[in-house]
């Protein structure tokens, strides 16, 4: 029996390698029009399906009958069939939602909340809000319609102890938009963003910034599909299951970026880094040199720091977008701030340390005074890391040390007790 994931557009879709891990069956992504829907989820070979946008409400008439909480909330993601081939639709972003809340350490009881949206998601997070206890629950929208408020009056929601993001936007690629700042919210005591790709939205890395726990989409992504599989199976999975799950899917979407002083070896480490975790190697400045077409001193002849500048930037911001990879920044990277968001944003930042007199300085045009250098970017430095290694000792030394602050470190958009 084959089951899947039915939707419109799928090709990002985290779900097969999720299922993978919690099941052992066939699940397969299903892409196709509204037209093809009723036909599909009949057809005999078919064991159990997930369903996401756009077809969330659209398979409910479709189906034999509606869990309760589907039926409350408006919207089925998960479609079991039984013994005789009846279909019931169930809505297993309820038991998501509820475990990423316990997950989080964020409890909605007594507060208000402001949810971002007014889409599919919405009505969930609604229902989960409600079920918790929260004290008073706002609908923020574009417009003032279906009971939500607008933006613009941001008296009726800007007061909110708890704010939930199911809006798209900033979701990938256009990221790291933000739907608004969490500066609005002056009594924030938690935020939820819905949205897993990248895995720290820039409203994430802003409620990092200001110590607000706050957490990503993909605990509730993970655990729904715990649901779902429970129900195709009859089988029940253990939590700490869920935990692994998450834990290695956060791990294989990440990158680890490597930020330090021009020469200190970010290129050397991060090719032997990204061979011993898997992931693909990105060499900002080969990538400059491969996009503008020419070399990075001729880059500077042409047009300075300046023009190298923009270069970089505009690479940085691209090589940020996606997962998966070992990403050697520039020495001076960290200069501008509109790097942090692209490279945070779904990357743990590493500061490659080295002695000034061991560093490497062969065709780097600004690598005259080392020491002034040094004392400039000291405060870029930390402003962006998370983490110090020192490349001082053999490489394999100082890849294993890497790697096991990697290992230790707090999940990427997770609660920061991870």
């Amino acid at each position: 029996m084959l089951y899947g994931l039915l939707g419109k557009t799928l090709a990002h879709s985290f779900s097969p390698p999720i299922h993978k891990a919690l099941a052992d069956y066939d699940y397969r992504l299903f892409e196709m029009e509204e037209d093809a829907l009723a036909a599909f989820i009949r057809r005999p070979d078919i064991g159990g399906l997930n369903v996401t946008i756009p077809y969330k409400k659209t398979v409910m008439p479709l189906v034999d009958a509606l869990s309760p909480t589907a039926a409350r909330i408006g919207s089925v993601n998960t479609l079991v069939y039984d013994k005789d081939r009846r279909i019931t639709g169930h809505n297993t972003d309820y038991a998501g939602l509820c475990w990423l809340f316990r997950y989080a350490g964020i409890d909605p009881h007594g507060k208000k909340a402001a949810v971002l949206g007014n889409g599919g998601v919405c009505r969930t997070v609604q229902a989960v809000l409600q079920d918790l206890g929260a004290r008073k629950i706002v609908v923020v929208s574009r417009t003032a319609a279906d009971g939500a408020v607008a933006y613009a009056d941001e008296a009726a929601y800007t007061d909110a102890e708890l704010v939930v993001n199911t809006t798209p936007v900033g979701m990938y690629p256009h990221c790291p938009d933000a739907v608004l700042s969490l500066a609005r919210f002056p009594h924030c005591e938690g935020f939820v963003d819905m949205i897993y790709n990248p895995l720290r939205t820039a409203m994430l890395l802003e409620a990092e910034a200001h110590d607000i726990p706050c957490c990503n989409g993909l605990p509730m992504l993970v655990a729904q599909a715990k649901a779902a599989v429970e129900l195709f199976t009859t089988s029940p999975i253990a939590d700490d299951k869920t935990e692994r799950v998450l834990r290695d899917l956060t791990a294989r979407q990440s990158n680890v970026v490597l930020v330090g002083m021009p020469g200190c070896g970010k290129s050397t480490v991060g090719r032997e880094l990204a061979e011993k975790t898997g992931r693909r190697f990105v060499d900002i400045d080969e990538e400059i040199v491969r996009a503008a077409g020419c070399s990075i001193p001729a880059l500077f002849q042409k047009g300075g720091e300046v023009l190298f500048r923009e270069w970089e930037h505009r690479i940085i911001a691209e090589q940020g977008k996606t997962g998966g990879a070992v990403i050697a920044t520039g020495g001076g990277a960290v200069l501008d701030e509109q790097n942090f968001a692209p490279l945070a944003q779904n990357g743990r930042i590493v500061w490659l340390t080295r002695p000034l007199e061991k560093l490497a300085t062969d065709g780097r045009p600004l690598s005259t005074n080392l020491a002034a250098m040094y004392e400039a970017r000291l405060p870029r430095y930390r402003r962006f890391a998370e983490l110090t290694v020192e490349n001082d000792r053999p490489l394999a030394e100082t890849v294993a040390d890497c790697m096991a602050k990697l290992e230790n470190a707090p999940l990427l958009g997770a609660p920061k007790g991870e």
